[in-house]
């Protein structure tokens, strides 16, 4: 924060749609491998620690191409904007 303003994270859409496709083959992996994908994901946005995340299909490394803050952005933004439209 600057002079107690909130910071604001922008992505653009092609940021956006690397991010769901990133959760999507991460999610893919994870459930390959018989984790729960939620509890793994969780793990690692907590925690920061990659090792929550698989490598198969090469998911850890796919999941490190964002950093945690920008994927958290946009599943956020998803989740609100689905209120939204109920």
């Amino acid at each position: 924060m600057v002079n107690g303003e909130t910071n604001r994270f922008v992505l653009g859409q092609e940021r956006k749609a690397q991010a769901k496709e990133i959760m999507a083959e991460v999610m893919a992996a994870l459930k390959e491998k018989g984790y729960n994908p939620i509890n793994q994901l969780v793990g690692y946005f907590v925690s920061g620690d990659p090792t929550y995340i698989t490598n198969h299909r090469g998911a850890r490394a796919t999941i490190r191409k964002l950093e945690r803050d920008e994927l958290l952005e946009v599943i956020l933004t998803d989740f609100f904007e689905q209120l939204d439209r109920e």
